[in-house]
Protein backbone atom coordinates (compact mmCIF):
# COMPACT_ATOMS: atom_id res chain seq x y z
CA UNK A 1 0.00 0.00 0.00
CA UNK A 2 1.57 3.28 -1.15
CA UNK A 3 -0.06 6.66 -0.51
CA UNK A 4 -0.57 8.64 -3.70
CA UNK A 5 1.29 11.69 -2.30
CA UNK A 6 4.57 9.76 -1.94
CA UNK A 7 7.27 9.69 -4.62
CA UNK A 8 8.75 6.26 -5.29
CA UNK A 9 11.40 6.14 -8.02
CA UNK A 10 10.53 3.64 -10.74
CA UNK A 11 13.88 1.87 -10.22
CA UNK A 12 13.43 1.39 -6.48
CA UNK A 13 12.87 -2.21 -5.40
CA UNK A 14 9.85 -2.21 -3.13
CA UNK A 15 8.18 -5.38 -1.89
CA UNK A 16 4.44 -5.70 -2.47
CA UNK A 17 3.92 -5.97 1.29
CA UNK A 18 5.57 -2.61 2.07
CA UNK A 19 3.40 0.16 3.55
CA UNK A 20 4.29 3.74 2.59
CA UNK A 21 2.29 6.58 4.09
CA UNK A 22 1.92 10.15 2.81
CA UNK A 23 4.72 12.46 1.62
CA UNK A 24 7.59 9.95 1.56
CA UNK A 25 10.46 9.84 -0.94
CA UNK A 26 12.22 6.62 -1.97
CA UNK A 27 15.19 6.96 -4.33
CA UNK A 28 16.20 4.83 -7.32
CA UNK A 29 18.77 2.61 -5.57
CA UNK A 30 16.71 1.85 -2.49
CA UNK A 31 15.48 -1.63 -1.61
CA UNK A 32 12.62 -2.10 0.87
CA UNK A 33 12.02 -5.71 1.87
CA UNK A 34 8.87 -7.44 3.10
CA UNK A 35 6.59 -5.58 5.50
CA UNK A 36 8.78 -2.50 5.86
CA UNK A 37 6.62 0.45 6.93
CA UNK A 38 7.26 4.15 6.32
CA UNK A 39 4.65 6.00 8.35
CA UNK A 40 4.90 9.41 6.63
CA UNK A 41 7.35 12.15 5.57
CA UNK A 42 10.29 9.71 5.39
CA UNK A 43 13.22 10.40 3.04
CA UNK A 44 15.33 7.44 1.85
CA UNK A 45 18.01 7.64 -0.84
CA UNK A 46 21.40 6.20 -1.83
CA UNK A 47 22.36 2.53 -2.06
CA UNK A 48 20.18 1.67 0.90
CA UNK A 49 18.59 -1.65 1.81
CA UNK A 50 16.07 -1.94 4.66
CA UNK A 51 15.23 -5.49 5.62
CA UNK A 52 11.99 -7.15 6.71
CA UNK A 53 9.60 -5.69 9.30
CA UNK A 54 11.52 -2.48 9.99
CA UNK A 55 9.32 0.51 10.86
CA UNK A 56 10.34 4.11 10.14
CA UNK A 57 8.59 7.03 11.80
CA UNK A 58 7.98 10.55 10.37
CA UNK A 59 10.80 12.88 9.34
CA UNK A 60 13.57 10.28 9.44
CA UNK A 61 16.31 10.84 6.85
CA UNK A 62 18.11 7.69 5.71
CA UNK A 63 20.93 7.16 3.21
CA UNK A 64 21.80 10.80 2.56
CA UNK A 65 25.38 11.91 1.91
CA UNK A 66 27.86 11.39 4.81
CA UNK A 67 28.80 14.43 6.88
CA UNK A 68 32.48 13.93 6.09
CA UNK A 69 34.52 16.53 4.18
CA UNK A 70 36.66 13.71 2.76
CA UNK A 71 33.67 12.21 0.99
CA UNK A 72 34.05 12.64 -2.78
CA UNK A 73 30.86 10.98 -4.02
CA UNK A 74 32.49 7.55 -4.06
CA UNK A 75 30.23 4.51 -4.22
CA UNK A 76 28.90 3.59 -0.80
CA UNK A 77 26.01 1.77 0.87
CA UNK A 78 23.80 1.43 3.93
CA UNK A 79 22.24 -1.79 5.23
CA UNK A 80 19.54 -1.80 7.92
CA UNK A 81 18.51 -5.22 9.20
CA UNK A 82 15.22 -6.75 10.30
CA UNK A 83 12.64 -5.61 12.87
CA UNK A 84 14.25 -2.28 13.65
CA UNK A 85 12.33 0.72 14.94
CA UNK A 86 13.56 4.08 13.64
CA UNK A 87 11.80 6.95 15.39
CA UNK A 88 11.16 10.57 14.40
CA UNK A 89 14.02 12.75 13.08
CA UNK A 90 16.59 9.94 13.12
CA UNK A 91 19.39 10.37 10.56
CA UNK A 92 21.47 7.48 9.22
CA UNK A 93 24.35 8.00 6.73
CA UNK A 94 26.05 5.48 4.43
CA UNK A 95 29.77 4.69 4.47
CA UNK A 96 32.87 6.32 3.04
CA UNK A 97 35.93 4.97 1.28
CA UNK A 98 37.98 5.48 4.44
CA UNK A 99 35.77 3.13 6.43
CA UNK A 100 35.00 0.34 3.99
CA UNK A 101 32.18 2.28 2.28
CA UNK A 102 29.44 0.60 4.36
CA UNK A 103 27.28 1.50 7.30
CA UNK A 104 25.69 -1.65 8.76
CA UNK A 105 22.87 -1.97 11.31
CA UNK A 106 21.76 -5.32 12.71
CA UNK A 107 18.33 -6.56 13.82
CA UNK A 108 15.82 -5.63 16.55
CA UNK A 109 17.35 -2.23 17.31
CA UNK A 110 15.54 0.84 18.61
CA UNK A 111 16.75 4.27 17.54
CA UNK A 112 14.86 6.89 19.52
CA UNK A 113 13.97 10.43 18.44
CA UNK A 114 16.77 12.56 16.91
CA UNK A 115 19.53 9.96 17.25
CA UNK A 116 22.20 10.02 14.52
CA UNK A 117 24.19 7.13 13.00
CA UNK A 118 27.17 8.53 11.11
CA UNK A 119 29.14 7.06 8.21
CA UNK A 120 30.85 3.66 8.52
CA UNK A 121 29.23 2.75 11.84
CA UNK A 122 28.71 -0.93 12.64
CA UNK A 123 25.72 -1.58 14.93
CA UNK A 124 24.93 -5.06 16.27
CA UNK A 125 21.61 -6.65 17.24
CA UNK A 126 19.19 -5.63 20.01
CA UNK A 127 20.83 -2.22 20.51
CA UNK A 128 18.89 0.66 22.10
CA UNK A 129 20.01 4.21 21.38
CA UNK A 130 17.98 6.79 23.27
CA UNK A 131 16.88 10.30 22.32
CA UNK A 132 19.36 12.85 20.94
CA UNK A 133 22.36 10.50 20.84
CA UNK A 134 24.84 11.08 17.97
CA UNK A 135 27.32 8.39 16.97
CA UNK A 136 30.41 9.75 15.23
CA UNK A 137 31.87 8.06 12.16
CA UNK A 138 33.42 4.57 12.34
CA UNK A 139 31.80 3.71 15.70
CA UNK A 140 31.30 0.02 16.52
CA UNK A 141 28.44 -0.97 18.81
CA UNK A 142 28.18 -4.66 19.72
CA UNK A 143 24.98 -6.60 20.57
CA UNK A 144 22.62 -5.65 23.42
CA UNK A 145 24.20 -2.26 24.14
CA UNK A 146 22.03 0.48 25.70
CA UNK A 147 23.03 4.15 25.32
CA UNK A 148 21.18 6.64 27.53
CA UNK A 149 19.65 9.87 26.28
CA UNK A 150 21.69 12.96 25.36
CA UNK A 151 24.94 11.01 25.33
CA UNK A 152 27.46 11.40 22.51
CA UNK A 153 29.89 8.81 21.12
CA UNK A 154 33.16 10.01 19.59
CA UNK A 155 34.30 8.72 16.19
CA UNK A 156 36.18 5.38 16.06
CA UNK A 157 34.95 4.39 19.53
CA UNK A 158 34.02 0.77 20.31
CA UNK A 159 31.35 -0.26 22.81
CA UNK A 160 31.38 -3.93 23.79
CA UNK A 161 28.50 -6.37 24.08
CA UNK A 162 25.91 -5.83 26.82
CA UNK A 163 27.52 -2.58 27.96
CA UNK A 164 25.35 0.27 29.22
CA UNK A 165 26.09 3.98 28.82
CA UNK A 166 24.37 6.28 31.31
CA UNK A 167 22.47 9.34 30.12
CA UNK A 168 24.38 12.53 29.21
CA UNK A 169 27.72 10.69 28.95
CA UNK A 170 30.47 11.81 26.59
CA UNK A 171 31.98 8.56 25.31
CA UNK A 172 35.60 9.25 24.33
CA UNK A 173 37.12 5.89 25.28
CA UNK A 174 36.29 2.32 24.31
CA UNK A 175 33.88 0.60 26.70
CA UNK A 176 34.54 -3.06 27.43
CA UNK A 177 31.78 -5.71 27.26
CA UNK A 178 29.36 -5.89 30.22
CA UNK A 179 30.53 -2.51 31.57
CA UNK A 180 28.51 0.38 33.00
CA UNK A 181 30.01 3.70 31.89
CA UNK A 182 28.94 7.20 32.92
CA UNK A 183 30.26 10.74 33.30
CA UNK A 184 30.80 14.03 31.49
CA UNK A 185 33.83 12.27 29.98
CA UNK A 186 33.13 8.60 30.37
CA UNK A 187 34.64 6.46 33.08
CA UNK A 188 33.95 2.92 34.24
CA UNK A 189 31.34 2.73 37.01
CA UNK A 190 31.25 -1.06 37.27
CA UNK A 191 29.41 -3.93 35.61
CA UNK A 192 26.02 -3.88 33.90
CA UNK A 193 24.69 -6.38 36.43
CA UNK A 194 21.05 -5.87 35.47
CA UNK A 195 21.82 -6.64 31.83
CA UNK A 196 23.84 -9.73 32.73
CA UNK A 197 21.05 -11.08 34.95
CA UNK A 198 18.42 -10.41 32.31
CA UNK A 199 20.49 -12.58 29.97
CA UNK A 200 20.41 -15.27 32.69
CA UNK A 201 24.16 -15.68 33.04
CA UNK A 202 25.20 -17.92 35.91
CA UNK A 203 25.88 -16.02 39.16
CA UNK A 204 29.20 -17.79 39.56
CA UNK A 205 30.34 -16.50 36.15
CA UNK A 206 29.15 -12.98 37.00
CA UNK A 207 31.06 -13.07 40.30
CA UNK A 208 34.15 -14.26 38.43
CA UNK A 209 33.74 -11.44 35.92
CA UNK A 210 33.44 -8.92 38.77
CA UNK A 211 36.65 -10.23 40.36
CA UNK A 212 38.45 -10.17 37.02
CA UNK A 213 37.35 -6.57 36.32
CA UNK A 214 38.90 -5.44 39.61
CA UNK A 215 42.18 -7.12 38.67
CA UNK A 216 42.19 -5.89 35.06
CA UNK A 217 41.60 -2.29 36.16
CA UNK A 218 43.76 -2.41 39.30
CA UNK A 219 46.24 -0.04 37.62
CA UNK A 220 46.44 2.01 34.43
CA UNK A 221 48.64 -0.57 32.69
CA UNK A 222 45.84 -2.83 31.46
CA UNK A 223 48.01 -5.08 29.32
CA UNK A 224 50.38 -5.75 32.20
CA UNK A 225 47.37 -6.57 34.38
CA UNK A 226 46.07 -8.94 31.71
CA UNK A 227 49.39 -10.78 31.70
CA UNK A 228 49.12 -11.26 35.46
CA UNK A 229 45.75 -13.00 35.22
CA UNK A 230 46.63 -14.96 32.07
CA UNK A 231 44.82 -18.30 32.20
CA UNK A 232 43.24 -17.71 35.61
CA UNK A 233 39.75 -17.25 34.14
CA UNK A 234 40.04 -19.53 31.12
CA UNK A 235 36.74 -21.27 31.95
CA UNK A 236 34.77 -18.02 32.17
CA UNK A 237 33.67 -16.97 28.69
CA UNK A 238 32.59 -13.54 29.94
CA UNK A 239 36.11 -12.73 31.12
CA UNK A 240 37.58 -14.15 27.91
CA UNK A 241 35.35 -11.84 25.87
CA UNK A 242 36.55 -8.79 27.81
CA UNK A 243 40.19 -9.78 27.34
CA UNK A 244 39.71 -10.27 23.58
CA UNK A 245 38.04 -6.86 23.35
CA UNK A 246 40.92 -5.09 25.08
CA UNK A 247 43.60 -6.89 23.06
CA UNK A 248 41.86 -6.38 19.71
CA UNK A 249 42.85 -2.71 19.41
CA UNK A 250 45.82 -1.76 21.58
CA UNK A 251 45.95 1.79 20.17
CA UNK A 252 42.53 2.84 21.41
CA UNK A 253 42.13 4.14 24.99
CA UNK A 254 39.97 1.90 27.19
CA UNK A 255 37.42 3.37 29.59
CA UNK A 256 38.69 2.83 33.17
CA UNK A 257 37.43 3.60 36.69
CA UNK A 258 37.70 7.23 37.80
CA UNK A 259 39.94 6.38 40.77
Amino acid sequence: MIHNSSVIDKNARVSNSVKIGPFCYVGPNVELSDRVELISNVHIEGNTKIDNDTKVFPFASIGTQPQDLKFKNEKNSLYIGKKNTIREYVTINPGTEGGGSKTIIGNNCLFMISSHIAHDCKIGNDVIIANNVPLGGHVTIEDNVVIGGNSAVQQFTRIGRLAMIGGMTGVLKDVTPFALSIGNRNYLQGLNLIGLRRKKYDNKKIMGLDKAYKEIFSSKNLHENLNKINGEYKDNELVSEVIRFIEKDKKRPICSPQN
